[in-house]
């Protein structure tokens, strides 16, 4: 008599201070990688991913960070891409409370995790902030905007993003990946993020309110993102086994999967690759490569926090007069 039942995913199995894990990134699976089927006794072979990047996760108290006050509900802090997200971690989910020293209320995971679970998170807003007029809406449209035949000027714009994310546990049954064999839940998660546009219509300033943007000058946006989680209780491992990102057609496109330490076959770029001048650099500072390649770069402070990120081919100047004195990565 052979016999088999799902597992379920609590709390404890999920990332605890002091963890690291191991992250790698395939940008173009195989086209042998695919989401299978939902439903129980499932067998999933993503033995075929390959490393393209590795990513290092460090789990971290929240206690004597940076952002610490701000986000004192925090229990746990995951230290990732040179920054610091802020989670709350119970029994009954993983929530991003914050990022940086950004405020964010979002459902990473619903907990615990067993067959067939469905639960909904929001609408929760991830961005509200206002602008001024950037100068394409121009005040004489006020008031077909606002229907105040007063109103003669837009002052600004107001952006608003807010998400709702699906989670469905779908399937259970064995996935095999790079590190092995494991039992897993299957994990939908879909997220739908509305952005919408209001104008701030007054008259000189005054008698003034937000009304919604008209569709025709800034329509409404709408991104859905889907993905697929597959969640263990193995202690080997407690982050998700893997995950795989759809395209707009459903299609994979792109993958990422635990393994058990870094590469060691990963090079690093010797310093003598770069050129960096002047230094110590109080207006420009220039960063020449020896190869002309696509160059990731990354100013970080002593804290850790990223102040610019952009890339370049073989030159590129940043002008750092702005920048606060200090020691910089």
């Amino acid at each position: 008599m052979n016999m088999s039942a799902q597992i379920s995913v609590v709390d404890s199995d999920i990332i605890s201070v002091g963890d690291v894990i191991y992250q790698a990134l395939d940008t173009m699976p195989s086209s042998s990688i695919s989401v299978g089927n939902s439903g129980a006794n499932q067998f999933w072979d993503f033995s075929s991913l390959q490393e393209t990047e590795v990513e290092i996760i460090n789990v971290i108290s929240p206690v004597g960070t940076i952002y610490e006050s701000i986000h004192p509900n925090a229990n746990i802090c995951v230290e990732m891409d040179n920054e610091i997200l802020y989670i709350n971690k119970s029994s009954s989910g993983v929530v991003m409370v914050g990022l940086e020293d950004l405020s964010i209320n979002t459902l990473l995971l619903p907990l615990p995790l067993t067959y067939n679970l469905t639960y909904q998170d929001g609408p929760n807003t991830i961005f509200d902030s206002i602008f001024p007029n950037p100068g394409f809406i121009p005040g004489s449209l006020a008031p077909t905007i606002s229907l105040n035949p007063l109103h003669n000027q837009v002052d600004s714009l107001k952006v608003k993003a807010v998400v709702i994310s699906d989670f469905h546990v779908d399937a259970w049954g064995s996935i095999t990946i790079p590190a092995g064999n494991y039992d897993a839940l299957r994990m939908k998660v879909e997220e739908v993020t509305t952005t919408e546009f209001y104008t701030y219509c007054s008259t000189g300033g005054l008698f003034g309110g937000w009304y919604t943007a008209p569709p025709s000058l800034i329509p409404v946006e709408t991104e859905i993102a889907k993905r697929y989680q597959w969640w263990s209780n193995d202690p080997m491992f407690k982050f998700m086994l893997a995950e795989l990102e759809l395209d707009s057609l459903d299609n994979v496109d792109e993958a990422s999967f635990l393994i058990t330490q870094p590469p060691a076959s990963v090079p690093n770029l010797s310093v003598a690759s770069f050129n960096i001048y002047p230094i110590p650099a109080t207006g420009i500072l220039t960063i020449d490569a020896e190869d002309n390649e696509l160059t990731k770069l990354e100013l970080v402070d002593v804290n850790g926090k990223v102040i610019v990120n952009n890339e370049f081919s073989q030159s590129t100047s940043l002008d750092v007069s702005g920048i606060a004195k200090g020691i910089y990565y």
